[in-house]
């Protein structure tokens, strides 16, 4: 089963015009709909119009009420692992456990230079990357987090309310192939890259599955309704099956974690054990609709195979 969804971003000039999107998007019934993380994007100009995504995604979140809401991807430079934390289960609240939280290394983006802000070399913002990662999922399981790393330090650090989703889902963009997709194998539930020529792909989705193996974390799979399970591959579709935005996959009915349903989330007297980290590869692909302007873009939700558009 494919899902599909439309990345909206945000580079509007009234909040109206997004909203009016993400209701239509939900009423014709997508599956999810996403915004980035840029504040000068490139694509646009030096002064084109840009809303703050994660203010902006609250404020959607609150005026939907089924559709998937994910931001891809939150670059590591832009603020804090553990105000991102924060920001994350804030917003898993606003949207009723409907978040997808996507972080990368971060990209291009005019407001480096236009606001002063560091952008350290990619090198660095990798490594940024590694520990930002482990930062977010041990503050959203409910740990009192001591870390000393070389970029962030935290000291006895809670994070209350956590979010409402048992396992929040960590979306990691990129696809490099040294570092990013070790990195994804580690940490994400959901791998969101760019869409490429299948020999890319294929090459891309076997390093990942090697470093999946290598972590212990099996995505060959098949899912189960546990949520310790890992998801399972399938093999590309038939040119006549394949997403409009050229991601040759497949997907099997979802498995049921992260487990939405309100009746689903743990009461407060929940014991910890009941969010214990899941060592699964949660790998997975999507067709992104094509949003009004004529560009396309693409989302991963949670789910099986083993690309993303």
């Amino acid at each position: 089963m494919l899902r599909f969804g439309v990345h909206s971003g945000q580079q509007y000039s009234t909040f109206e015009e997004c909203l009016d999107l993400w209701q239509r998007a939900e009423q014709l019934g997508f599956d999810w709909v996403s915004l980035f993380d840029h504040y000068r994007p490139p694509l646009g100009g030096p002064g084109g119009p840009c809303f703050d995504g994660p203010a902006l995604l609250a404020a959607l979140a609150a005026r939907t009420s089924r559709v998937r809401c994910a931001i891809l991807v939150s670059a590591v430079t832009w603020r804090h692992p553990a105000l991102a934390a924060t920001l994350a289960a804030t917003i898993d609240h606003v949207s009723s456990g409907r978040l997808e939280f996507g972080v990368g290394a971060a990209g291009p983006d005019l407001g480096y230079e236009q606001y002063g802000l560091p952008f350290p070399d990619a090198g660095t913002r990798l490594d940024m990357l590694e520990e930002y990662c482990q930062i977010l999922r041990r503050l959203w399981d409910g740990e009192r987090v001591t870390f000393h790393g070389e970029h962030y330090r935290l000291t006895g650090a809670h994070l209350s309310p956590r979010p409402l989703q048992r396992r929040l889902p960590l979306v990691i963009g990129g696809g490099g192939e040294r570092r990013t997709l070790r990195i994804v194998a580690r940490h994400a539930d959901v791998w969101n890259t760019l869409a490429g020529d299948l020999e890319s792909y294929r090459r891309k989705a076997g390093l990942l599955a090697s470093h999946c193996a290598e972590e212990g974390r099996r995505p060959g799979r098949s899912a189960s309704r546990s949520r310790s399970e890992p998801c399972s591959r399938r093999p590309p579709r038939t040119p006549g099956g394949a997403a409009p935005n050229g991601s040759p996959c497949s997907r099997p009915a979802p498995p049921t974690w992260p487990n939405t349903s309100p009746s689903a989330r743990p009461s407060s007297a929940s014991p910890t054990s009941s969010r214990t980290p899941r060592r699964a590869c949660g790998i997975s692909c999507s067709a992104a609709a094509r949003r009004s302007t004529g560009r396309r873009s693409s989302f991963s939700p949670p789910g099986s195979c083993p690309n993303s558009g």
